[in-house]
């Protein structure tokens, strides 16, 4: 029987998650401690391997320093990504910053050959050029992982833009995970100058957008105030025109004393655009921050959205107003498939052209609200 020709065999091919990932500087840290460094290195690779098992995924190649997993799935590969990072990182703390042993990672999902235990083929090399974008203790990923697991995971991006690498012939979308639920902020690249640039323009027109969205809420704001303005203006002259009614004492009050009238409100018409900061306090894993937002207040109602800090998500604020000025506030961030996260609710009120709240997310990390009427 003819032997089978190994080059004319057909390959088998198959779509994986691959997970790429050395340590930074080794040669380096060999040449200065080396016992000390093996010794981290043999730990950390432990902790890996463990990760990696516990994910479902499979190491099937190290060299040196180099371990390359796959995964079935994208989200647990990030996953995985982002508890090895945690973890080494409590690891490392125990050592000077010159002493420590830290991974870069890169995630790439493609078409890869398999041969016998090993994969090979530009999915493999692709994550393998991503890990070397990343910086010490961060992780790149491209594209085709993004895609799929921006709606799935608490995680902060930024884009890098289409960057080339070596002997991959084409360009490759690529992100830095910034943050992680749980993990908090990790090290990324900076922005290429060419997408600086191009980010920089983005980033106008997006900021001209915002402002024309917001002038024209402040012009339908105003408008409606004119509006209310007038009618009020009105209704006093109508008022005025007419004769006071005697009001009658009941038999029961006392003579010549006559019934109270009941005076108009003091308060000024609050509807407008209400816009300043809002203020998370400090939790595990992220510090305290402040941002930026507004929202219409209208007919005792208070609403407003904005993008939320996860790509593709929007924050959402609805509020009701009392007749005393007392506010309750209600705020969630949506996934683009409906889910919501990031729950807040806040109490205060709204006084002198000024909204004050004061609450917490379900987790008990504080938000503080101060804005002004536009």
């Amino acid at each position: 029987m003819a032997e089978t020709d190994p080059i004319t065999e057909r390959l088998e091919r198959k779509l994986a998650t691959i997970l790429s990932a050395d340590v930074a500087a080794y040669s380096r840290l060999m040449a200065e401690e080396e016992e000390h460094t093996l010794h981290v290195f043999r730990g950390h690779k432990e902790v890996f391997e463990q990760l990696v098992a516990l994910h479902r995924g499979r190491v099937f190649n190290t060299a040196g320093d180099a371990i390359l997993a796959e995964f079935g799935s994208a989200v647990e590969a990030v996953r995985c990504a982002t508890e090895i990072q945690a973890a080494l990182r409590t690891r490392n703390d125990q050592w000077p910053e010159a002493r420590r042993v830290e991974f870069r990672i890169g995630v790439n999902l493609g078409d890869v050959m398999v041969q016998g235990a090993d994969l090979l083929g530009d999915g493999v090399n692709v994550a393998a050029r991503l890990q070397a974008a990343a910086e010490p203790g961060g992780i790149c990923i491209a594209g085709s992982v993004y895609d799929q697991i921006r709606n799935k995971l608490s995680l902060s991006f930024k884009s890098l833009g289409e960057m080339n690498y070596k002997n991959i012939p084409q360009p490759v979308r690529t992100f830095a995970i910034a943050e992680a639920d749980g993990v908090g902020p990790l090290p990324a690249p900076a922005v290429p100058d060419g997408r600086k640039a191009d980010g920089m323009r983005r980033f106008w027109i997006l900021a001209a957008a915002v402002l024309l969205l917001a002038g024209g809420a402040a012009v339908w704001g105003y408008s409606d105030y004119r509006r209310r303005q007038g009618e009020a203006a009105h209704a006093a002259a109508v008022a005025a025109a007419m004769p006071i009614p005697t009001r009658v004492a009941p038999p029961s009050a006392a003579p010549g004393v006559a019934a109270a009238l009941p005076q108009p409100s003091a308060a000024g018409d609050p509807t407008g655009v209400y816009g300043g900061p809002i203020c998370y306090g400090p939790s595990e894993a992220d510090p305290a921050r402040c941002f930026s937002a507004q929202a219409v207040v209208r007919n005792s109602k208070i609403s407003g959205q904005w993008p939320a800090r996860i790509a593709g998500s929007t924050m959402y604020l609805t509020g009701d107003i009392t007749r005393a000025g007392d506010v309750a506030i209600h705020m969630h961030a949506q996934r683009e498939d409906g889910s919501n996260f990031a729950v807040i609710d806040l109490v205060g009120e709204l006084r002198d052209g000024g909204l004050d709240a004061a609450g917490s997310f379900r987790n008990g990390r504080s938000v503080t609200l101060n804005w002004r009427k536009d």
